[in-house]
């Protein structure tokens, strides 16, 4: 059964599933669509076209699917769209996109630690950690299995690879590759995430892959395009490799070197 304290204010067309828990004091809004077995503890804000998956759990004071911060943002419909599982801790934003048909996109089983901030139009992936106070600028890209320290700063537009790591109160600028550790102000990728790998299960061979990989982007002071060829040209295809050349080759804002 679904309980909803009688506190809670939840507007008559919100979809609220089966085995929920809305505690005291929350407000949620119209267009609000939460899954089976959430639980909001207190506190807890929903509203614009948000849509939340089953077994997610709020924390007070966390505020979701509001609209933008995005000064740009002229109206329209704008969605947030969010998956299973995840963990929204005290006091966590989670913004609306800015374009009409637009969304911002959380995927599932994420921790995301007090006064975490997720901005416009982000895409974040699944099995994320951030934690406290690490802020997503509008349109930024994280991929599956990243983990952003506390009080780090993403600007806008940026991409965070899979199983890479950012340092607490690194600033960053520029694209964070896949499977690295950066840090910095600005950041700049400092060696292989050794430890994330190794909690991943990503097999000995890869890891020994990636570290020659890491030596030849950031190490030897070739261009990103020859050393991106030297990768191809010495190191065996691996899944992990392939990923970490696809990643660089489509970065527009550049690497944190």
């Amino acid at each position: 059964m679904t309980s909803i304290h009688p506190t809670a204010i939840v507007h008559a067309g919100a979809r609220i599933g089966s085995g929920c828990t809305i505690g005291p004091y929350c407000v949620i809004g119209e267009h609000v669509e939460i899954g089976d077995g959430c639980l909001l503890h207190s506190h807890v804000v929903m509203d614009g076209h948000t849509a939340i998956g089953r077994d997610n759990t709020i924390y007070p004071f966390a505020s979701i699917g509001l609209q933008t911060q995005d000064l740009k943002w002229k109206g329209g419909l704008t969605r947030t769209r969010i998956g299973d599982g995840n963990t929204f801790r005290e006091y966590v934003t989670v913004h609306s996109a800015t374009g009409d048909g637009e969304a911002t996109e959380i995927g599932s089983h994420n921790h995301i630690l007090a006064y975490g901030h997720v901005a416009h139009n982000v895409a974040l992936g699944s099995h994320v950690i951030m934690s406290n106070v690490a802020t997503l600028a509008g349109h930024v890209v994280v991929e599956d299995q990243a983990v952003i320290g506390g009080l780090a700063a993403v600007h806008q537009f940026c991409r965070i690879g899979r199983m890479a790591i950012v340092g607490g109160c690194s600033k960053v600028v520029q694209d964070v590759p896949p499977y690295m550790l950066a840090d910095g102000n600005p950041a700049a990728t400092r060696t292989v995430n050794k430890i994330g790998l190794e909690r991943n299960g990503v097999s000995a061979e890869a890891q020994n892959a990636l570290k020659l990989a890491y030596r030849i982007l950031f190490r030897e002071g070739l261009t990103i395009s020859n050393a991106l060829a030297r990768v191809e040209a010495e190191i065996p295809p691996l899944p992990e490799i392939q990923h970490l050349v696809r990643f660089a080759r489509a970065s527009e804002r550049g690497l944190s070197r």
